[in-house]
């Protein structure tokens, strides 16, 4: 039996070759207290490394993280507040204000034009004029709206030309559609009166004739404070009744 006893010390000190014995247990202290290992390379160094969302047994509560001052104030690669952003339809280049200004302006031919404003290339207004005219034709039994679409891009080609080789400014083919497109209210409201009464007579031509003058000399004042033509309004109002009178032809016949 001590010889049995002896060799199992022995098997127990070859087993045991890493060096720990139970005497030294009591060398290592650990506390468990608050849930960490107080190792003098982990020590609070006073940094929140709490995670959102976290619960806290301390207050019961989820942790949420504070966002940073003014963020909220601001979008996404831009500088400016919400409160300084401008209206969406703006940003559409849809500004109601300036298209009723262009309007009075088209409808009162003394009324002097805002050269800042026209020069605009806004084409809200002139595509709900053309779609007017369509429409009031339509309703007199006269279906052009590949007529009035057709007529004015060739319309505004010819005059965007022709005031490019006149005026010393530049001037673009929109600023041109914009221009020329609110300019054709009159017109609507002639083909309007069309759809009560016929125009084929003399007071007929008569309207005709004052409407093409209306929206002629309303185009060519517009051109000449935006473009800076002074004096040379006659020479772009020439061209201006040419392209209207065809609208005219298409609204009496």
């Amino acid at each position: 039996m001590s010889i049995a006893m002896g060799d199992f010390q022995q098997f127990e000190q070859d087993f045991y070759q890493s060096g720990y014995y139970i005497d030294d247990q009591g060398q290592v202290a650990y506390d468990y207290g608050d849930g960490y290992d107080h190792n003098p390379e982990y020590e609070d160094d006073g940094i929140d490394v709490s995670m959102p969302g976290v619960f806290t047994p301390s207050t019961g509560q989820a942790f949420q993280p504070s966002k940073p001052a003014g963020t909220y104030l601001y979008t996404a690669g831009t500088d400016r507040s919400f409160e300084e952003e401008p209206p969406l339809l703006e940003e559409l280049g849809i500004n109601f204000e300036h298209i009723w200004q262009k309007t009075l302006t088209v409808l009162n031919p003394m009324m002097p034009a805002d050269g800042s404003i026209m020069n605009e290339t806004d084409l809200t207004g002139p595509i709900l004029f053309c779609i007017a005219l369509g429409a009031t034709l339509l309703m007199a039994g006269k279906s052009h709206f590949g007529y009035v679409y057709g007529i004015s891009a060739i319309g505004c080609m010819a005059m965007y030309t022709l005031l490019t080789m006149l005026s010393s400014l530049t001037v673009s083919y929109g600023c041109v559609a914009s221009v020329l497109g609110y300019c054709l209210l009159p017109m609507v409201a002639l083909s309007a009166f069309a759809v009560i009464f016929s125009l084929q007579g003399i007071i007929g031509t008569v309207l005709a004739l004052l409407v093409i003058g209306w929206c002629s000399f309303s185009a060519s004042k517009i051109f000449i404070s935006t473009l800076a033509m002074e004096g040379q309004q006659l020479l772009v109002a020439y061209p201006c009744a040419l392209l209207y009178g065809v609208f005219a032809l298409l609204t009496v016949f």
